[in-house]
């Protein structure tokens, strides 16, 4: 079902002909089963079969291949652990992968009540802490914009949110809140990066303007998403939070399949578009007044790597290591393709060694094992620049380079 899945997996699925009842219906959970390892057997070269290799192996003991002849036994063998051993629980699983902190993604709206009961939950050894993820407060032009504006009005006791400024007001009351309970990143999500620098006040006409259910122009919407997001990059800056940007992905191009089964279903592509001439301009107008904050980028465009490699230098940080960062190689580019080519064009145009690694946007616990994955990509790239003699075989500087992209620079990064 839909709450169970993951949208690599579905892609998949529908690729090899598998009928929607048996991805994201109602249809027998054994039989899902079948399909979904008789479509892995085919999936030579694909990450997800290396993840479920993984997964099994690390969390399960087992190491039989992925087939149909395998599959009673790899369903059963897993049924039976997950109900009797107590390392396969959600706080099981996450203290197996020695995991110190977990960034969620969460909305302004959110009250974060889990959050607050978590933390005082003395039992739970790691940190578990909201991220900033104001997308809805931004698409102005989406035709839910206003339902979310009075939820957002809500969420900060107010009646009602009259102009930008009330919308920003509220945006950062709700960031305090997010950081009382430990948040440490900002998210945003972008088709592509605006760079139409208005005033406030063209910002408010533009927002009573949709609120009154006027279409608000193209250029307009540029207009407001560019002038929210540089005053909350300030806003980040001042509170020492990290702002991620995510951009290049066109989502929902099938409307049949979007009508049936709403967003993030696995019906989203790589758009072409290079965000990086508006993100210098956006970061060179933060940092001019000092008000830039350390910031991620990822592109779903593999081709923006040389691209991003380069901005992120014309920006650094005085004293912080890597203070802007190219993202890892995300989503349909986390493969070990993907990530290679990631990490030989940072390698090439800026320093390797203070890059902070991979992150899990999925929706499994046991996915922890994509970081596996990432860290064993990483170390044969580097072991085999040293077999070729590119770098030497000094133990105690391939350890620091090792030790820090796998661990040591994101936690010093985001200050944990």
């Amino acid at each position: 079902g839909r709450l169970a899945g993951d949208h690599y997996k579905w892609r998949l699925l529908r690729a090899n002909g598998i009928e929607e009842d048996y991805i994201t219906g109602d249809g027998d959970p054994e039989q899902k089963f079948i399909r979904f390892v008789k479509t892995m057997a085919k999936a030579i070269g694909n990450p997800m079969y290396h993840w479920c290799a993984l997964e099994l192996k690390k969390y399960f003991g087992i190491t039989d291949p992925i087939n149909v002849p395998n599959a009673a036994k790899i369903m059963y063998r897993c049924n039976d652990l997950l109900k009797d051993d107590p390392t396969l629980s959600a706080r099981g699983i996450i203290v197996k992968s020695n995991v110190e902190f977990i960034g969620t993604t969460d909305d302004p709206v959110d009250d974060l009540k889990w959050h607050k009961k978590i933390a005082k939950d003395k039992s739970i050894t790691f940190k578990v802490c909201p991220s900033f993820r104001p997308d809805k407060a931004l698409n102005i032009t989406d035709e839910k914009f206003c339902d979310y504006m009075g939820k957002l009005a809500a969420a900060v006791k107010k009646d009602s949110l009259d102009t930008a400024s009330d919308v920003l007001d509220a945006l950062k009351t709700r960031l305090d809140d997010f950081c009382a309970c430990g948040c440490r990143a900002a998210d945003h999500g972008l088709t592509y990066v605006p760079f139409n620098d208005i005033s406030m006040e063209e910002c408010d006409r533009i927002y009573k303007k949709a609120l009154s259910g006027q279409k608000v122009t193209p250029e307009e919407a540029d207009g407001y998403v560019t002038r929210l997001l540089i005053e909350l990059a300030k806003e980040y800056k001042r509170r020492g939070i990290v702002m991620e940007i995510h951009y290049s992905c066109t989502r929902n191009v099938n409307r049949r399949m979007y009508d049936l089964l709403g967003p993030d279903s696995g019906f989203d592509m790589i758009a072409a578009s290079d965000g990086c001439g508006n993100l210098a301009k956006f970061m060179s107008e933060l940092d001019a007044t000092d008000e830039l904050p350390k910031t991620i980028i990822f592109s779903l465009d593999p081709l923006d790597n040389a691209r991003i490699d380069t901005l992120i230098g014309c920006f650094p940080g005085r004293g912080i290591e890597g203070k802007v960062q190219h993202g890892a190689a995300w989503w349909f580019n986390d493969s070990r393709y993907g990530i290679e080519e990631h990490m030989k064009s940072l390698a090439s145009l800026g320093l390797l060694g203070n890059f902070i690694g991979m992150l899990t946007d999925s929706r499994s616990l046991l996915s922890y094992a994509r970081h596996d994955y990432f860290r064993r990509i990483a170390c044969n790239m580097i072991g085999n620049l040293v077999e070729n003699g590119e770098y030497p075989a000094d133990e105690h500087d391939l350890k620091m380079i090792v030790e820090g992209i796998s661990y040591r620079n994101a936690k010093k990064y985001f200050e944990l």
